[in-house]
This record gives structure tokens, sequence and C-alpha cells, in this order.
């Protein structure tokens, strides 16, 4: 990590439950702003304390350095490929160990719910300078691309419809698969709406070598017979919302008798491996980050 920069950092403690229960809606579209100022103000006392909770809560971009743009291991590019939905060219950032002169293989990392941000850039190349060819694509391209604010990369991404969103997922993989970068054996890791969308693509992509999600969305019971990757599947203890699923899907993973391993981090809020926020848990973040490349080692290479 990079220090303090562009702020103190908080950690959830600071906050009460009631309050991140709060920001968990407002962040993926449940409650407007208004509702959660409202809410956090009754919790406070005051609307003051809840604007302040509001842009403490915020991401604070500098601190996503753990592999800064120009850490020598790494060589990074924008690329672009062919959308399947008549919407032109996606495009996505790329990151490969410098001076490979041999195939990789490669991760595909998914966002969150607001684009390509400096977060998941910096995931990109963290997993290149862990020995993979990495590729983060921005779902929010048709739109113009991430706008610089995740609160206006949500609502771009709101605008979006799930179903083609899908399809360009499924064209990022095959693009990456078939890069002469690749080796062609391809993982996915992916965050909150990500981690839903890793748990889809398992179901949809038979060759897919190995899946990762974190706190996403299960995917519908009857569609987990199709997955054919080993996933290694993470949440945090404190997310209620995301965890209410696991249940039915260990039971659709058991009766189809899946290759799965699941670690549920006890006392991390939802959106803890997100070192850019209050939320964010430094150990269970580094602990799923040395469980994830030791699975991607063990099953892509």
């Amino acid at each position: 990590m990079s220090g303090d920069m562009g702020g103190e950092r908080k950690k959830a403690t600071d906050f009460p439950k009631e309050v991140l229960a709060l920001f968990d809606g407002y962040v993926h579209g449940f409650i407007e702003r208004r509702d959660f100022l409202e809410g956090a103000a009754k919790v406070l006392g005051g609307g003051a304390a809840a604007l302040g909770v509001l842009d403490a809560l915020q991401p604070k971009y500098a601190w996503a350095q753990q592999v800064p743009p120009g850490d020598p291991r790494v060589q990074t590019e924008y690329v672009e490929y062919p959308s399947p939905n008549g919407s032109g060219t996606m495009r996505g950032y790329m990151a490969r160990p410098r001076g490979a002169t041999a195939p990789k293989p490669a991760v595909l990392v998914i966002h969150e719910n607001r684009g390509l941000n400096p977060y998941i850039e910096d995931v990109v190349r963290r997993f290149a300078a862990a020995d993979f060819v990495a590729l983060g694509p921005d779902a929010l391209t048709p739109l113009g691309g991430y706008p610089g604010s995740d609160d206006e990369g949500r609502e771009m991404q709101r605008r979006l419809d799930r179903d083609v969103m899908m399809e360009d997922w499924l064209a990022a993989y095959r693009f990456l698969r078939d890069h002469p970068a690749s080796s062609g054996r391809v993982g996915t890791v992916g965050f909150c709406y990500g981690g839903g969308v890793v748990n889809e693509l398992a179901v949809r992509l038979p060759d897919l070598g190995a899946a990762a999600p974190f706190y996403g969305a299960a995917p519908a019971s009857e569609s987990v017979a199709s997955i054919r990757a080993p996933l290694l599947i993470h949440y945090a203890g404190l997310d209620e919302r995301v965890n209410a699923g696991w249940p039915a899907y260990k039971a659709a993973l058991d009766a189809a008798g899946k290759t799965y391993t699941v670690h549920m981090y006890e006392g991390a809020n939802h959106g803890f491996h997100n070192d850019t926020t209050p939320r964010y848990d430094e150990e269970a973040a580094r602990l799923a980050q040395e469980r994830t490349l030791a699975f991607f080692n063990q099953h892509l290479r």
C-alpha cells in the first residue's frame, strides 16, 4: 500500500453498523442518496454528520496503489475488442509480466457496479505482477467508459441492460483466451456485481479454467449443473444481503457434485477487498488474495 494518501484512512468499525447497511443499500441502488442521508442523520444526530460520513465512505483512489502503473514488473495498455451487441468496440485495461516471452495463464477481472475504476485497474496489475496476463474490461464503454467518479459510474451502469453486459463479458473472455500473450487457460475473478458475473460465467463457459467470485450473487440453482470450472468462493461474514443466497447455492453445488471451496471472512463487510474505502479489511483482503493466487496457480498452470 502507498500509505494514507487521499485523506485519513477510516475503518468500518469507525461507523455504526446501521450506517454501513444504509451505505450498502445506497451504492447498490436500493435506496437514493436522500434516503441514505435521512437515515444516517437519524442514527448520527444530524444532517451535517450524515454528509460527513457519506464523504468518508467514498472511495479514495490514491489508496489503490499496491502495484503502481509504472511498476517495473508489469507492462500495461488499453485494448479494444469487438462487442457482439452491435455497439461497436469494447475497451479494457490489460497488464502482463514485463519481458515475458512465452504465453501466460490469464485472469479476467470483473469490476463492481461502477465501471473500470482505479481500484480494478490496480487489481489487474496485481495479477500481472504475479505472472499472469490480466484483463479488466470496462462495461461502461458503450456510454463513453468509466467517468472518473464511482457515483457517476453507478448511474451509468444502471442504464445498461444486464443481458447485453453479459454478452460483452463473454466477448472479453474470448478475446483474452485467444490473445497471443495468453496460454488459453483463463480464470476469472470479480467483486460485488462482478462476483455475480463470475458465477454466471462459470455457468456459461464450459472451458473456463477457474472462477473466484467475491461476495457475488449466486446463479440460478437450476443452472448450477452446467458449471465445469472449480470455484473459490469468498464471502464477507457481515454481508447479510449477499450471504442469504449461499444456502441455496451450496445445496445446488452439492447436489450436482461440483468442485468448490468457500471462505467466510468473519467480521468483514461487503467490499472488504476494495482498499479505497473504509469497508476494506486488510487481513481478510490479503488472505483472500493469497488464496486466489494459489487457486489460479493450481488450476491455470
